[in-house]
């Protein structure tokens, strides 16, 4: 024979957020003393879709307008192997490596100055950027094959050049270039610094 469960609305919020009906068949008082707990401890948890209220540090509009205006500038400034070896030799240019700093100790472009991506602000980039015009060549672990400790390949979508790019211009940079191909790292024209580099 099949019982019914009971439902109890303990709070209209618990309602709306859980879908469906809850059956559940209880053997014990402690497991159902354990089941009341659980359920009133679910009735504390926000909603999904609920209303957080605003947050002045955060602009989702703002990031997607970069992207949109950067889509056709970023893939005009896409460098070959070439084009990036001698753009980085001018005076001026600053290679900027924004991989993490153990990455970069492995191995990074000779002459590169590193400034992990997680500790982008207006100061620390100010520090390794002497001017919002400065020249800015930018690389990542999607540039580079034949050295998995350095340069470990990411989800194409979510590759560093991509959010190194669109940050560097959140901040008002926007002389900024990028390398464009994938290049084995024991046959590119680019030449390497760090512990692994014989």
């Amino acid at each position: 024979m099949r019982r019914r469960g009971t439902s109890t609305r303990v709070d209209d919020r618990l309602v709306t957020c859980l879908p469906g009906r809850i059956g559940v068949r209880v053997a014990s008082d402690a497991m159902k003393s354990m089941i009341t707990i659980a359920v009133l401890g679910l009735a504390t948890l926000p909603c999904v879709g609920e209303n957080p209220g605003p947050n002045p540090l955060i602009d989702y509009p703002g990031f997607q307008k970069i992207v949109d205006s950067s889509n056709k500038e970023r893939e005009s400034r896409r460098l070959t192997e070439d084009a990036f070896v001698t753009m980085m030799h001018e005076q001026g240019v600053v290679v900027l490596d924004a991989r993490s700093s153990n990455k970069y100790e492995l191995r990074h472009i000779k002459g590169a100055v590193n400034l992990p991506f997680t500790d982008f602000t207006a100061a620390s980039l100010a520090g390794v950027l002497p001017s919002k015009d400065v020249k800015i060549l930018i690389y990542c672990n999607n540039n580079f094959l034949g050295s998995p400790d350095a340069f470990i390949s990411k989800a194409a979508s979510a590759s560093l050049n991509l959010s190194t790019y669109t940050s560097l211009k959140a901040y008002g940079y926007n002389n900024i270039y990028e390398l464009g191909p994938l290049l084995d790292v024991n046959k590119t024209k680019i030449p390497f610094e760090g512990s692994e580099v014989k």
